[in-house]
């Protein structure tokens, strides 16, 4: 045993590669496949281990607790295997021996019609022996002008289906065993089921697709229109206008984004599941038919485009809208730098002024002063002059003019400095 410290997950980790194991199935053997559309929430997530709960108690099965979401168990009539998924819930049913086509096989019809969730996907697979097999095309179990019939397993078996919901309201494949293991009938059969429900679950997009077509339509045409205004355009206010439209037009693409992209986005990841089963079928053609891999790339393939066509076109539009606002915007930092420009040559101009005439009033300021200084120093020379007549009164007021002009404007030049440094 090692001592070392384990990740909290480790165990986890490793489980989940064995939490899908393939059932092991004899021929003859029914599969009934249902899954559901339940959603993400926890509200979901009670209902459908409520339901599984139900029919468990109904058997005398053990349910699973709240934490599992992959479980098999054998309710005596049948075996079943129920998954949790991301969006859905797929409950499969494995009735040994039965090879009718009777819709919901040994499962009461009341627990299926309260089934939570909205339908999405009902199949069968029938699995049988290639002995007294009647004439598939002649029997009208398959419409004929879409039916497949393909080898696959290098040969081990034969797959009929043809895609289509029957009365009955299940899709239909018929598998002939012509030598499968029981391991790898499981796992054919599993692929089949596999490729119906994945194959549905991406076309989902396709609604989606086919309502955003028009809408983006109208969005390029709207930006084809503003970005000819843009060259036409002149002046800060028709700027503005524009850049205001560009940002509305941005919102709305965005909210398109935000409503369709999850479900794009999940169309790429199923359409690569169902093409990975198709290429695990190892399919060889029968002469005559179309194989699955044929059927899916005429009708399955050009659906598959056009989803992911409209996301692209989603994309390049948001691009396109960021790129045009992302130029407006730089235009108008360019007018507005250049206004920022000129207002400050401006307030360089008047600051230059300011300070001029700040200069002048401090001249004016020196020669006031000193003109008031230099009279009280006149009056006090001549009032000295008539106690002793050898003072000169002009004589003393002339030689204090330079003294008193140099000490007032050394004064306001020192008052001056005081108030900057203050500042």
């Amino acid at each position: 045993m090692i001592a070392q410290q384990q990740h909290g997950a480790r165990h986890a980790l490793t489980d989940e590669l064995h939490a899908r194991p393939y059932a092991t199935l004899e021929t003859p053997t029914r599969a009934i496949h249902i899954a559901v559309i339940t959603g993400e929430s926890a509200a979901a997530d009670v209902a459908d281990r409520a339901h599984l709960a139900a029919l468990c108690d109904r058997y005398g099965v053990e349910p699973p607790d709240a934490s599992i979401k992959h479980f098999s168990a054998d309710f005596s009539a049948f075996r079943l295997k129920w998954e949790r998924h991301t969006e859905f819930t797929a409950y499969t049913l494995f009735v040994t021996g039965s090879e009718s086509d009777a819709a919901a096989g040994p499962v009461p019809q009341a627990w299926l019609d309260a089934m939570p969730g909205e339908l999405l996907v009902a199949t069968s697979v029938t699995l049988v022996k290639e002995e007294g097999v009647p004439d598939v095309p002649g029997s009208g179990r398959f419409s004929r002008d879409s039916l497949c019939c393909t080898a696959v397993s290098d040969g081990a078996a034969l797959v009929w289906t043809d895609f289509r919901i029957h009365e009955d309201g299940f899709s239909r494949f018929l598998v002939i065993d012509r030598g499968l293991s029981d391991r790898r009938a499981g796992r054919l059969v599993q692929r089949l089921l596999d490729i119906e429900t994945y194959r549905t679950m991406a076309m989902l997009a396709l609604p989606e697709a086919q309502r955003l077509g028009p809408a983006i339509a109208e969005t390029g045409r709207r930006l084809t229109q503003l970005t000819v205004s843009m060259q036409a355009a002149a002046g800060a206010a028709s700027d503005r206008a524009l850049l205001d439209s560009l940002t509305a037009l941005a919102a709305e693409v965005e909210n398109l984004q935000a409503g369709s992209a999850y479900r794009f986005s999940a169309a790429r990841a199923y359409d690569a599941l169902v093409r990975a089963r198709i290429a695990e079928l190892r399919e060889r053609r029968i002469e005559g038919w179309q194989t699955i891999g044929e059927f899916m790339d005429r009708r399955f393939a050009p659906a598959m485009r056009t989803c992911l066509s409209v996301a692209d076109r989603l994309d390049r539009i948001a691009q396109r809208v960021n790129r045009a606002a992302t130029l407006l915007r730089t235009r108008v930092d360019i007018a507005v730098e250049d206004q920022s420009q000129s207002l400050l040559s401006s307030v360089e101009r008047s600051a230059r002024r300011q300070l001029a005439l700040q200069q002048t009033v401090e001249g004016l300021s020196v020669a006031a002063i000193s003109y008031y200084v230099l009279g009280l120093i006149a009056y006090a020379a001549a009032a000295l002059e008539s106690i002793r007549p050898a003072v000169h009164a002009k004589l003393v007021t002339g030689a204090a003019i330079p003294i008193v002009i140099l000490v007032v404007w050394l004064a306001i030049r020192r008052l001056r400095r005081r108030y900057m440094r203050d500042e």
